[in-house]
């Protein structure tokens, strides 16, 4: 028997009722999706249309920076001594090199490209950002250029950029007082970040690294320009559309003369030494040589480990600046400040006269401080004290004013600190006092260190700008200037002279102590290096020990080693009438000063008084 089929019965309202809800449900999802999407449309149309409009525009435009030209450097009279030349070199950008040592080995194939130049570039990529650019070879010819242009297609990632580079066309003549311009590290990026300035070197890739290519980094550099350009998808330029050039940097003129400078460096003729010229009635520098130098061009170009390890271990030190980081004892060159010093504290007077029979004792010390003459001058006053450079006239002179008294006279004429001389690289010396040796020594002072000082030896240390500044000071009768290189600038619009620096003048209980003093120089120039001369000047030498000799023994400089004779010194001015050139000559190891120094001050002086140059300057 079939069964019957059952029959089921529908609840239509239930069903109506589910339907509706989910109909509602769906209806409200859409709804819902549909508000998300449209708030997503106003966000991107909208709220940040700018945005995005900006990253489709960096996109589709690329900024590239333009480097600035660097300001030109002249000396007082125009002559060029730092340009800008064109140069082209190698570039390679990592991260689009697969394999960069065979790169490497495959480019010097066709070019000049040493092993040791390789290592440099690998080395150097340890600390450089793959995606930049980053120099294999500087300064290629046009025949490298176009080789390499012929095989350009075996090498993605390789290209020759052209720009310019700083050149010293007087080459190591000038190195120490314009120094040079080197590639941006490191260091240089943390300094420039520091003052808020790392946006202006966006397209330069050397700075200032010395002398007054550091110091007036600033002016010299200029302001960067960019360019606008269109670029397609894979970054090739469609159109060119805005283009922003850059501010050059300003030119300088230097106080300088390069024909005095050469001389400079031709009476120095290679011995290690200084010599440091200056117009006593501003404070600019007119010469600045410190020798042995080197050539400030190998810097520019990035110079090999072998060459600066070479410069590095020199023993000569060509890398110092002897002019200002030079430290040396000023021996007998600061007598006549002695004795002003003495005639100021009545210590002495024009009229004293002591008996000098080639020694001198402390009262109650057994021990003798000998005169550089073995048997004495006789009777001394200051003019012939300072004319034979008696030194047991200053070793009584001294003891009766102390230490104190000195340290604090010889301070107003810029001894123990640094001159301000617009370059980075100075030293301050030592102007010793009874507190300095506490503090440096933890020792007290003792008598005997200060007849020492009386004669410019001991602790006390000068550079030769420092001796040059002190003789402007001293022919200047008290009135100072702070020693400088830069006369003027001129950008694109005008040319502005700097007007020098004046400090305040040592003002003196009796001027005509000044009087007395240089007089005594004259006396000194006119009986020794300057009789026959057609002008008049002044001088005081100085022989300054680098060690120290026992009381009973003596020096013989033919049997001392080189690195142990006697330091040659010398200042001198002239006219002095009025005196327009101050000079401080320092020959290292050369010996007696007046007979090495000598020379050297009467040839850099007349080619300064004779030349017909000098003679019509006002």
């Amino acid at each position: 028997m079939t069964p019957k089929k059952r029959v089921t019965i529908h609840d239509h309202a239930l069903e109506a009722g589910i339907f509706r809800r989910r109909a509602i449900f769906t209806f409200l999802c859409v709804v819902a999706l549909f508000g998300v999407l449209l708030t997503n449309l106003y966000h991107l149309q909208v709220t940040s249309h700018a945005d995005y409009t900006t990253r489709a525009d960096d996109n589709r435009i690329r900024v590239t920076p333009v480097a600035p030209s660097r300001g030109l450097i002249f000396d007082r009279n125009g002559v060029l001594l730092a340009e800008n030349q064109p140069i082209f070199s190698l570039e390679l950008t990592p991260e689009k090199v697969k394999d960069v040592p065979g790169t490497l080995k495959q480019l010097a194939e066709i070019l000049p490209i040493s092993a040791e130049e390789q290592e440099d570039f690998l080395e150097a990529l340890k600390f450089h950002r793959r995606f930049k650019p980053l120099t294999v070879k500087n300064n290629l010819n046009e025949d490298e250029v176009a080789l390499f242009s012929v095989n350009q297609h075996r090498f993605p990632g390789v290209r020759i950029e052209a720009g310019l580079k700083r050149f010293y066309p007087h080459g190591e003549l000038l190195t120490h007082v314009l120094g040079f311009v080197g590639k941006i590290n490191a260091k240089d990026r943390t300094a420039l970040e520091k003052a808020d300035r790392w946006s202006d070197y966006a397209a330069s890739k050397d700075i200032g690294k010395q002398g007054v290519e550091k110091y007036y980094e600033n002016l010299l550099h200029g302001k960067p320009g960019h360019l606008e350009e269109e670029v397609n998808n894979r970054g090739r330029t469609i159109r060119t559309l805005r283009t922003v050039p850059p501010e050059p940097g300003q030119d300088l003129y230097l106080t300088l003369d390069i024909n005095l400078q050469r001389k400079a460096m031709e009476l120095l003729s290679g011995r290690r030494g200084t010599i440091v010229a200056m117009d006593p009635r501003d404070g600019g520098i007119l010469a600045l040589v410190s020798s042995p130098s080197y050539d400030p061009n190998l810097f520019v170009q990035g110079i090999s480990s072998k060459n600066y390890s070479d410069l590095l271990n020199d023993k000569s030190r060509p890398l110092i600046n002897r002019a200002t980081q030079g430290l040396y004892s000023p021996a007998s060159t600061i007598k006549p400040l002695m004795a002003l010093l003495g005639l100021e504290e009545q210590v002495i007077s024009e009229r004293t006269r002591i008996f000098d029979p080639g020694y001198w004792q402390m009262p109650g010390v057994e021990r003798k401080w000998r005169d550089w003459k073995k048997w004495g001058h006789g009777y001394v006053d200051v003019y012939s004290a300072i004319v034979e450079s008696c030194d047991i006239f200053f070793y009584d002179m001294v003891s009766k004013m102390g230490i104190d008294k000195v340290a604090a006279f010889m301070t107003q004429f810029g001894f123990g600190d640094s001159t301000g001389v617009d370059i980075f690289e100075e030293a301050a010396g030592i102007m010793p006092s009874s507190d300095w040796k506490r503090i440096r020594h933890n020792q007290p002072w003792y008598p005997g260190d200060t007849i020492s000082v009386g004669i410019g030896q001991g602790y006390w240390t000068a550079s030769p700008l420092q001796l040059a500044h002190s003789t402007a000071v001293l022919a200047n009768r008290g009135k100072r200037f702070v020693p400088h290189l830069l006369k003027a600038m001129k950008d694109k619009s005008a040319k502005i002279e700097r007007p020098p620096e004046q400090l305040p003048p040592i003002e003196l209980k009796n001027p005509r102590n000044w009087e007395i003093i240089n007089e005594a120089m004259r006396q000194t120039a006119h009986k020794s290096r300057f009789t026959d001369a057609s002008y008049t000047a002044a001088m005081k030498t100085g022989t300054a020990q680098v060690f120290s000799v026992a009381q009973d023994a003596k020096y013989d400089h033919d049997k001392v080693a080189e690195h142990l004779r006697d330091n040659a010194l010398i200042v001198a001015y002239a006219p002095f009438e009025e005196p327009r050139i101050v000079l401080s000559v320092v020959l290292e190891n050369a010996g007696w000063g007046g007979a090495n120094a000598g020379p050297v001050a009467r040839a850099m002086l007349d080619e300064f008084m004779l030349h017909e140059q000098w003679k019509a300057q006002p």
